[in-house]
């Protein structure tokens, strides 16, 4: 296996984890959920086999249903945001062949471009899990309420994570030999 495999890899299990025994037990106001797992599913690389970046995302939303038993709405909004992670690249994004590396992250693709993609795809994953969740249209404004927010913090949370954990890194410690 490749660094970069490994990397992933970890990634992956570090933010599931913290998925299910930490941020799934917070609920800020009653209203905004955080969920950083999905910054694991928009970092895949762009050049894996859709199907594969769509099995991925299921199983890891079959993880965190089957943890926090919510009964399989985040294994559907997980692989409806693996499924639209392509053409919101290629909304965003205007050539995948001048990037840098086939990671998503705000290095390759810019710091707003990056925002957007993140936000579309966190707001796709919010709207399809509350929608699904609630399953009536009586108190739709919660609803909304718990998409808008839940949105926001995810966002400001996949930038975080992206800022922290991002290829930046390496351009330093090239810097510095």
């Amino acid at each position: 296996m490749g660094k970069t495999t490994l990397q992933l890899l970890a990634t992956f299990i570090i933010l599931l984890l913290l998925q299910v025994i930490v941020f799934s037990r917070i609920c800020l106001f009653n209203v905004a959920v955080p969920l950083v797992f999905v910054f694991a599913i928009l970092r895949l690389p762009i050049t894996l086999a859709p199907s594969l970046v769509m099995l991925i995302g299921f199983l890891s939303g079959l993880f965190v249903d089957i943890s926090t038993n919510t009964l399989g709405m985040n294994a559907l909004a997980a692989t409806i945001l693996s499924g639209l992670r392509r053409p919101i690249i290629k909304l965003f994004v205007n050539r995948e062949d001048d990037l840098a590396s086939p990671t998503p992250s705000a290095k390759n693709f810019g710091g707003f471009t990056y925002f957007k993609y993140a936000f579309t795809l966190v707001l796709a994953y919010c709207a399809v899990l509350f929608l699904v969740e609630s399953s009536t249209l009586v108190d739709f404004s919660t609803t909304l309420l718990r998409i808008l927010f839940s949105t926001l913090l995810s966002t400001v949370l996949v930038i975080a994570i992206d800022s922290i954990f991002g290829d930046h890194n390496s351009d330093r410690q090239q810097n510095v030999i």
